[in-house]
């Protein structure tokens, strides 16, 4: 049997017209309390929390343009929601979601250099934006 001619084989296939574009959320943290409230060690591999009004369903692509405290460089996240925060949450909860960082060596080592700006505050009983 061969392939049937004038067929594109399957490798080579676009995406499909329905899915839609992940979105691209810059999220930039100046101060080092803001990435404490933000970040989400209940991520086995790391994850932080985008404020947002957009709605977002567990499992959705999201990459984000990351900027961490008193650094230049800008580090690019293909992550995936893995939290929801609704409009109108008990406790006066900033609507969001929070984005599962990635299994791979990049992000780990992104992980690592979060934890180590937030030191030992990491295991503080401050409130943060999620749990």
């Amino acid at each position: 049997m061969s392939e049937a001619p004038g067929r594109p084989p399957l490798s080579g296939a676009a995406p499909s017209a329905a899915s839609a574009r992940p979105s691209v959320i810059q999220l930039v943290f100046r101060e080092k309390g803001a990435l404490y409230a933000a970040y989400m060690p209940v991520f086995s591999d790391g994850g932080l929390f985008v404020p947002t009004t957009r709605d977002y369903k567990l499992g959705e692509d999201i990459y984000l343009l990351l900027s961490l405290p008193d650094d230049p460089q800008r580090y690019p996240v293909a992550g995936k929601v893995g939290w929801i925060t609704p409009a109108n949450a008990s406790g006066g909860r900033t609507q969001g979601v929070g984005v599962r960082f990635p299994t791979d060596e990049k992000t780990r080592v992104l992980k690592l250099k979060i934890e180590e700006i937030l030191g030992t505050s990491i295991s503080s009983a401050k409130p943060t934006q999620t749990i």
